[in-house]
């Protein structure tokens, strides 16, 4: 299926007229296809989205776009959907985001360049907020996994939610099988179907261990919002964080969640391999 990556937002640049400049970015997963032109910000519309998409064959068009920033998404929503082109919020844009910083260049040697300070990859964050009480479960921990085993273990095996991206694979990410992977398991009880409906309908991307006094676990899910896991002090569990933000280097950022309804090992009730992109 081809995929294009999309970014529509104000840039650091303001034409003759002083109106600032928004830009269209495209290009695909490799990077080999780019495509980008500015507009106006009176201008800036899904109409005139719409039209920069017809300007390509039709044979040209994908059969998806792919958008990290929450305010491009509805505005190319609505220049997609009546091309029959599905625009999918995710924050795995990768080759946009390079392309993106690396224009940083281009914008300040620009003439139209306003001096402002630009972060091209800046998008409103929320405040996280803890995750509804009815949902948690029994317990939770830090966990790690061989890199090999982690396709045989879970792929084919039945449970009522599991996202494992081809990406992520190990094997795609050219992982060793004996590095350790890490991840969290909750032990969700009788809430743990539950607790995966609610993970699904978030859209999991990352978890990440920040110290602090207490020390939090925060999941990073959808475009923009952020989750409180957990919070602690105790500093067994506080080494067991720095241990799992050592592996997630030594992983590539490939880390993982599991939940199931006890320690037992006999059923699973979800598992999201999830990747921290640098």
């Amino acid at each position: 299926m081809s995929v294009w990556q999309a970014d529509f937002y104000r840039r650091p640049l303001k034409n003759q007229e002083g109106q600032p400049l928004w830009e269209l970015f495209l290009c695909d997963r490799t990077g080999e296809f780019r495509y980008t032109d500015f507009c106006p910000q009176k201008s800036a519309s899904s109409e005139w989205l719409r039209s920069q998409l017809q300007s390509f064959d039709p044979q040209q068009l994908p059969a998806a776009i792919h958008v990290f920033r929450p305010a491009s998404v509805p505005l190319l929503q609505a220049a997609a959907d009546p091309l029959g082109i599905a625009v999918v919020p995710t924050r795995h844009t990768a080759m946009l985001k390079q392309l993106l910083r690396e224009r940083l260049f281009f914008y300040r040697q620009s003439p139209e360049y306003t001096g402002e300070e630009y972060d091209p990859l800046a998008v409103e964050r929320p405040a996280p907020v803890p995750v509804p009480e009815h949902l948690w479960g029994d317990r939770w921990r830090f966990a790690n996994l061989k890199a090999g085993v982690i396709e045989d273990l879970f792929r084919d095996r039945p449970m009522p939610f599991q996202s494992m991206p081809e990406e992520f694979l190990p094997v795609n990410l050219k992982l060793a099988s004996t590095i350790a992977v890490p991840g969290v398991v909750i032990d969700g009880g009788r809430n743990s179907k539950r607790l995966g409906n609610w993970l699904t309908e978030q859209n999991p991307v990352r978890i990440d261990y920040i110290p602090g006094q207490p020390d939090g676990l925060i999941l990073e899910a959808g475009l923009a919002d952020r989750w409180v896991l957990a919070t602690f002090e105790d500093r067994e569990v506080s080494e067991a964080g720095h241990l799992y933000q050592q592996r997630l280097l030594q992983s590539r950022g490939l880390h993982f969640l599991l939940v199931q309804p006890d320690n037992s090992g006999m059923t699973y009730t979800g598992f999201w391999l999830l990747l921290r992109e640098t």
